[in-house]
């Protein structure tokens, strides 16, 4: 029977495993996650992290292991919970304010604790696409309940009633749609003041998701008014970089100065989604800009020098060496991927940890030799590992070519422990096939549940038939062990 994915290798499994272990980190535990940055509010922050995540964990499913559904679920569920915690979007407080450079001709504003009911589309489109991707990829509606997305705050110590602002994924997602529509789909501000054409993309495909998941076009509508608000001011610059923000009032376009790669390479890598060829035919003569030649055919990536903003150094983390290396993987440019991956390995400390692979922190910009060792959180925890996640045009495939409604009766993974490798699963000509392996690096039973087979079925462990399978409510169980193993079942009704 012929496999449609090639199983997943060392270090894509290493990176689904770092992926899952910083989601069962303890409440507040934000261990490997801090930059360079302070209050939450640069480009490393932990909502940045947590969804680019939840992204990761899609596009895998999506695109690579389709019959595995209980391997993704839980973590991603556990994403969205902690998107939803205050020290995630406890920043908002104070950011809502103004007193920038780029707003604080508007004087002193109100003080919001509420962290998505104005502006603030760099949280709110971040948890309005996580919760949807949730729900279609799982054919679920635990993020439709009133109150299931709920911000809530309440200190001992300071800040007096508890704060609590109860939404849902359609509440949300309404209240996002029409915050773009008041704006001329121009799109719905970060910090106030400031629509970043990046930000609003997540919002974009949320939009999409809500209309698989429920009917709709409001996705197509969003796109084509974006398209009209945007064809005055333009997407790119003078030197065909992507603008980079517009101030809503004065309607003054910031383009990419210096020029900065993240800028390019998160527009890009999200835009894709909707607007293939624009972005593809942008690509490369944009990207040749940032990359440094490395020793042995590495590359690397040239970040634009660190900006002083009132007399003051701005300290970020502007992840530049990570989002190249996202754009590339949604370009399909495997040969840049992989000179920035080569570089990653060897001048990067990758590490591994229960069983997870990701890059450590780094503020040393470059080792003795001038090769770039900076990296931060955002890069090392994330990036790196959706770029060897992703397959050429993932998002466009995920937004473009959804899963037909015959998917979800397939049979799948639906239950699968925690120390349990799943490198590949899927189903062909009715037959789901799955490559699964037992770790000792994480505590578990070794099982996994095979759902969706209601009747009769035949079972195969590396080509021979297995005579018996445990059947529980859930489904048949499996019992996995050190060695890898293909067990391949076949649903007889």
């Amino acid at each position: 029977m012929p496999a449609l994915h090639p199983p997943l290798d060392r270090q894509q499994l290493g990176h689904l495993r770092h992926f899952d272990n910083l989601s069962r980190q303890f409440r507040n535990d934000w261990s490997f996650m801090q930059g360079k940055g302070t209050s939450q509010d640069d480009f490393g922050g932990y909502r940045f992290q947590l969804a680019y995540m939840a992204y990761a964990l899609a596009l895998t499913h999506r695109h690579r292991l389709p019959a595995a559904p209980g391997l993704f679920r839980p973590t991603m569920r556990r994403l969205v919970e902690k998107i939803l915690l205050p020290e995630v979007w406890l920043y908002w407080r104070d950011v809502s304010r103004g007193g920038a450079v780029v707003n604080a001709h508007l004087g002193d504003l109100k003080e919001e604790w509420d962290p998505v009911v104005r502006d603030n589309i760099m949280y709110s489109a971040y948890v309005q696409s996580m919760a949807l991707l949730h729900d279609y990829l799982f054919a679920a509606d635990e993020f439709a309940a009133p109150g299931s997305l709920t911000f809530q705050h309440w200190s001992y110590f300071w800040g007096g009633e508890e704060k609590r602002f109860p939404y849902d994924r359609e509440s949300l997602n309404d209240h996002i749609y029409w915050q773009m529509v008041e704006n001329g789909y121009l799109g719905v501000a970060c910090e106030p003041n400031c629509v970043f054409q990046i930000c609003n993309q997540p919002a974009i495909l949320g939009f999409r998701l809500h209309d698989l998941i429920s009917g709709g076009s409001r996705a197509e509508e969003v796109v084509a008014g974006y398209e009209r608000a945007w064809a005055d001011f333009g997407r790119l610059d003078e030197s065909g970089h992507y603008n980079m923000m517009i101030t809503a009032d004065s309607k003054r376009v910031r383009p990419n100065e210096a020029p900065s790669p993240w800028v390019d390479a998160w527009c890009g890598a999200l835009m894709n989604m909707w607007n293939r060829d624009f972005v593809h035919d942008g690509y490369p003569e944009q990207v040749k800009r940032f990359l440094v030649d490395g020793p042995d055919g590495t590359l690397s990536v040239r970040s634009a020098p660190a900006r002083e903003v009132m007399g003051q150094p701005v300290i970020t983390d502007t992840c530049d060496f990570g989002w190249v290396a996202a754009w590339a993987s949604e370009m399909g440019d495997a040969t840049t991927l992989d000179s920035l991956l080569a570089h990653a390995d060897r001048f990067m400390n990758p590490t591994w940890r229960d069983g997870g692979l990701y890059y450590p922190r780094n503020d040393n910009p470059a080792d003795a030799d001038g090769n770039r060792t900076d990296i931060e959180p955002m890069s090392g925890n994330v990036l790196l590992g959706y770029a060897r996640l992703n397959t050429p045009d993932g998002l466009w495939g995920l937004y473009t070519n959804p899963w037909p409604a015959s998917h979800f009766e397939e049979p799948a993974l639906t239950v699968v422990d925690r120390d349990v490798e799943v490198s590949q699963a899927e189903v062909v000509d009715g037959v789901l096939r799955a490559r699964l392996q037992r770790t000792s690096d994480v505590p578990g039973d070794g099982t996994v549940t095979i759902g969706r087979i209601p009747g009769a079925w035949r079972a195969r462990l590396d080509g021979v038939e297995l005579s018996t399978l445990d059947r529980t409510e859930a489904g048949l169980v499996f019992r996995c062990g050190p060695e890898a193993h293909v067990l391949e079942v076949e649903p007889l009704d």
